[in-house]
């Protein structure tokens, strides 16, 4: 790996910032090689994930804790993941399109393709992820396409994870339906300026009091109104006393742990299964399809057999 490269990463500079992410995307042995070179670098920055679902205002939300996070001088970079595109496998919705006017206040901005995965998170975003601790952020922000159930994923990648509601969406509370409500570290009632945003707020609160978890964090449920910024500033206090918290409590390296475990996992099921595609003759697969097809055989004894070969 170029040492000149790893250098301008580290002094921040976008343009090679933006190619490191490209690498990743890209996989290969030179995304490989690329956080083999960074990863001592890695574990400083502050991973804060934000989910919801659509139609809650996630974008501008994170848009105005930009803005907040740098009038506090902090670094500042945001993964938006985003639809994506059924034939060109890119992302739908561009970062140029939806943050424009927080360019040039030093924030760095990349949209990555979702490319159908489950929880609506790019294969590539723990790498991403790296590429930003590495390069000095201070506070990384994932925005997530918000597609229901699979959004837990994000709790994964995050040290902080903000589950956002908005009044008037169909249902009254769109988190407890779609299972994410205990992934919240901080629950964000936006667009409160609606009807039945102190509703939602109380309803959200009523389910924390049912949650049979009784650990010292309770996350707080806020009022935002993201248009006009209010409740941002209280917002960005209250992710930077769950920071604190996790600090206190050692906590942030038990989640560190729990992201590295699942890495390390899902690295190890894609590689496994490749190796095991590819011992094996096309000519074959075809047969266990159509055997599996016609009923000779089922799934499960297929799978065992190609797990057992050696070839």
């Amino acid at each position: 790996m170029n040492d000149k490269f790893i250098s301008d990463l580290q002094h921040g500079d976008p343009l090679t910032i933006a190619r490191a992410i490209t690498r990743v995307e890209r996989g290969g042995i030179d995304a490989r090689n690329l956080i083999r070179a960074l990863f001592t670098y890695t574990g400083r920055a502050q991973i804060v994930g934000i989910t919801g679902a659509p139609g809650t205002g996630k974008s501008t939300l994170v848009n105005v804790l930009a803005k907040e996070l740098r009038a506090r001088e902090k670094r500042v970079a945001i993964l938006a993941v985003d639809p994506s595109s059924p034939f060109s496998g890119g992302a739908l919705l561009g970062d140029r399109f939806r943050m424009q006017d927080l360019l040039g206040t030093g924030v760095f901005i990349r949209s990555m393709a979702a490319r159908g995965q489950l929880g609506g998170l790019a294969a590539a975003v723990s790498d991403a992820i790296l590429v930003l601790d590495a390069a000095g952020f201070d506070v990384i922000m994932v925005e997530t396409v918000g597609a229901g159930q699979g959004e837990v994923e994000i709790a994964k990648h995050a040290h902080t994870t903000l589950v956002l509601e908005a009044p008037g969406l169909g249902d009254d509370i769109q988190a407890i339906k779609a299972g994410i409500l205990e992934i919240a570290d901080i629950l964000v009632v936006n667009k409160a300026d609606r009807d039945g945003a102190n509703a939602t707020a109380a309803a959200l609160e009523m389910n924390l009091s049912l949650n049979p978890d009784k650990s010292a964090w309770r996350p707080p449920v806020l009022k935002t109104i993201a248009l006009s910024n209010d409740g941002v500033k209280e917002l960005v206090d209250a992710i930077e006393t769950h920071q604190s918290y996790l600090v206190a409590n050692n906590l942030g390296a038990i989640k560190e742990a729990a992201r590295f475990d699942d890495a390390l996992r899902e690295l190890l099921r894609r590689e496994l299964l490749q190796k095991k595609l590819e011992a094996l003759p096309i000519a074959r697969w075809e047969e266990l399809i159509a055997e599996i097809t016609t009923r000779k055989r089922d799934v499960y004894t297929v799978a065992e057999e190609i797990l057992n070969h050696d070839a």
